[in-house]
């Protein structure tokens, strides 16, 4: 996962802003600031020339900005919320004077004006369809209404300053928070009935103040059956996830901030958003999953957000700092793969505790969609898919699938600890626990010989399978034994975070910084290396010489591989001169061991070692880079309708530069200018071009030096049966 900053936009007057609401499936963002500041903006994709910037690289514009005038200039508008299915939009200010927008013919239009006048709204929430909304006021009075504005029930709590509300998906079930950090459990009706079990702040010192109360609607369905909704957040960086309110086995956070912290739920609830202030004049947001596992910090501009809004599709956040609107742009990872001209992923429906898997063929759009549960992880490599899926009926046992293009299983392996990590190459399937790494040689029917199918039919090949432990150096296995998995019960001080793995290496990243590097097949370690920060993403190019680290971070380093010969021999990894930031995906060119593609922010850069050609504007993620072309899928677009993923919409073929300067070059200068420039840039694709370019025009000794380098046998044939033959009579060969 990475965020960055993108965009931002000044509000007139330097007002400083005060709360940010972004409608989720119409995309308005409402923001509200001193002095009675209300706007709603909109910002919009707009078509470049060529119609081909897709996505997040689509340059937006803003197509609304209009000020909505109904609140003093005296007060604050401190709380905005859209009601997503009836699009309204509810606002509120410092002095208790609540109002309800609503769109009409292109422009905003106060509906309903509602003050109470004693008190200021601290928070209002409506429910999930729309139909209720719950208005907490400071001095503990609650108001319920209708989408109609009548009043359904109100209340006065007593004794309590309410800070939060948040309705359950259900909508029988209204949480308040109370200032002094308690959050109270009411039904629909209004009434009590108990308190939320409070855990994370246990052994916590001093005054403590409840900041966030959000419960995810399930709307768009769950990251995992039984995950957690609801996030409690307090303003000494403690929180909990809990699955409902009555949850008493909560995840316990410290996010290490200090006082100041905001909570938002993201709309999909893959990740949650905590703003906060971790040292002066800087903001920090970091984000975390459902388990409460880290993904991602993002160091925001200036103060800390006073507000922050996750667009409807979760693709981009808004922050609401001083008198700015920034916009931060997520780049998600996703479970998906590409192999066999087919993209493989997976998606949850609302109404589904299984992961819907598509296999979608990129050549006729053909699709075969798989129900699979408690699936972790999916990956891809030439011909086969790997999923990697906890087994239904006996918790604690997994089970590694290979599958072809169809979706069909073709072989499996059980394992006994949690593949937290998973890679495969041609050759191999690694899979690695917090401390262990299970490496399985894979063999499929389709790759064995003739002589070994007899045998296969009537025993299913097992392959080799080695387990080792990260701390410990691999010992030697005799042939047959079974794989040990108490060796993975047994703990490490510093935990595996990344695998990567080619037919000839394996590397295992560590939260220390530390790369351990192994060869294959025998398992022996060659060797370790320290890098600065932890890493995320590692991959090998095509030969195994070197390796890319992209860390948690975003940010991309590249390691070379030097075998040392002698009487202690050893593989050296040593650091290149090149690092790049905000990097988010990385490919490696399948034909030659010095090209690779990174995706950065939106731009799409393809590098020749360590220099780069001119970047290109993208948001794609890469399926394949060969043949200089390199092949992506637009997976944001994908995932917003999953179902019917579109060939024409939404895959890209892009030639590199090297590639398209060379066929200007042969329509524009001649023959022996272009291979100087092949020369220079040497790929075989480029010689097959001058091959072809060279027959053309008869140059045949061209033709013949560009074949060979090309390394093209059956071209060198035929040019040297083209010498055989007089001028015209090659002219009419060719034009057969």
């Amino acid at each position: 996962m990475l965020v960055y900053l993108s965009k931002k936009i000044a509000i007139p007057n330097d007002v400083p802003l005060r709360c940010v609401a972004w409608h989720g499936t119409r995309g308005y963002i409402a923001c509200g600031g001193v002095d009675g500041m209300l706007k709603v903006l909109k910002l919009e994709p707009q078509e470049d020339a060529e119609g081909q910037l897709k996505g997040l690289a689509a340059p937006t514009a803003l197509t609304m900005n209009q000020t909505l005038e109904g609140h003093d200039v005296g007060s604050s508008v401190q709380v905005v919320t859209w009601n997503e299915t009836h699009h309204r939009l509810t606002s509120s200010d410092s002095n208790g004077h609540i109002v309800v927008w609503v769109l009409y013919k292109g422009v905003w239009y106060e509906e309903m004006i509602n003050n109470r006048n004693r008190s200021t709204v601290r928070d209002m929430q409506w429910n999930r369809d729309g139909q209720k909304v719950c208005i907490a006021y400071e001095d503990g009075a609650v108001i319920v209404g209708s989408v109609d504005g009548n009043r359904i029930w109100g209340k006065d709590i007593k004794g309590v300053q309410l800070v939060q509300v948040a309705w359950s998906p259900d909508s029988k079930v209204i949480l308040f928070g109370i200032g002094i950090g308690e959050v109270h459990i009411y039904d629909s009706h209004g009434s009590y009935n108990s308190k939320v079990n409070i855990q994370c702040l246990a052994g916590a010192t001093g005054a403590v103040k409840l900041t966030s109360v959000e419960w995810y609607s399930g709307i768009n369905g769950y990251a995992a059956p039984n995950c957690a909704s609801l996030v409690v957040v307090f303003d000494n960086g403690r929180a909990q996830l809990m699955k409902n309110e009555l949850d008493e086995s909560p995840i316990q956070m410290d996010v290490g901030y200090d006082p100041g912290i905001s909570g938002e739920v993201e709309p999909h609830w893959v990740t949650d958003g905590f703003a906060g202030r971790q040292q002066k004049d800087v903001s920090v947001i970091q984000f975390y999953n459902t388990l409460g596992e880290h993904l991602h910090t993002l160091k925001g501009p200036g103060k800390a957000p006073l507000s922050v809004a996750w667009e409807g599709n979760g693709l981009r956040l808004a922050l609401g700092v001083a008198q700015y609107i920034y916009f931060a742009n997520i780049r998600h990872n996703y479970k998906w793969g590409y192999f066999s001209g087919t993209v493989v992923y997976t998606f949850r429906k609302p109404e589904k505790l299984e992961h819907c898997l598509v296999f979608w063929s990129t050549t006729d759009g053909e699709k075969h969609a798989k129900a699979v549960k408690n699936l972790l992880h999916v990956t891809a490599c030439r011909d086969l898919a790997l999923l990697a899926a906890e087994v239904d009926d006996n918790p604690g046992e997994y089970v590694l699938l290979l599958c072809n293009a169809l979706g069909t299983p073709l072989e499996s392996k059980y394992i006994n600890m949690e593949p937290r990590f998973v890679a495969i190459s041609h050759t191999h399937v690694v899979a690695a626990s917090n401390s262990a790494i299970f490496i399985w040689h894979y063999r499929t029917a389709s790759r064995l010989a003739v002589s070994e199918l007899t045998h296969l039919s009537r025993k299913g090949w097992e392959g080799q399978e080695r387990l080792i432990h990260v701390d410990e150096l691999p010992a030697e296995v005799l042939d047959g034994a079974a794989v040990d998995f108490s060796i993975a019960a047994r703990e490490t001080n510093d935990k595996i975070c990344s695998v990567g793995v080619s037919n000839q290496r394996l590397i295992v990243g560590r939260e220390s910084g530390s790369m351990q590097y192994y060869s294959l097949p025998g398992v022996s370690l060659d060797g370790s290396v320290l890098h600065g920060s932890k890493p995320e993403h590692l991959a090998f190019n095509c030969t195994s010489t070197k390796f890319s680290v992209v860390d948690n971070m975003g940010f991309l380093n590249l390691y070379e591989l030097d075998v040392h010969s002698g009487a202690e021999a050893a593989v050296v990894a040593t650091q290149l001169e090149l690092q790049r930031k905000d990097v988010w995906h990385l490919v490696w060119a399948e034909d030659n061991p010095d090209l690779f593609a990174v995706m950065e922010k939106t731009r799409m850069y393809i590098f020749r070692g360590v220099e780069p050609e001119e970047p290109i504007q993208s948001s794609a993620h890469i399926c394949r880079f060969t043949e200089m072309t390199v092949k992506s899928v637009l997976m944001d677009e994908v995932m917003q309708d999953p179902e019917n993923p579109s060939i024409q919409d939404h895959l890209l073929d892009l030639d590199i530069k090297s590639l398209r300067d060379t066929r200007s070059l042969l329509k524009s200068v001649g023959l022996k200018d272009t291979c100087q420039f092949i020369e220079d840039n040497p790929h075989p694709r480029l010689w097959k071009l001058l091959a072809e370019a060279s027959l053309e025009q008869l140059e045949l000794e061209l033709a013949e030096k560009a074949f060979v380098r090309c390394k093209d046998f059956a071209g060198i044939q035929f040019v040297k049966k083209l010498h055989h033959l007089d001028v015209s009579n090659a002219l009419n060969f060719l034009s057969l």
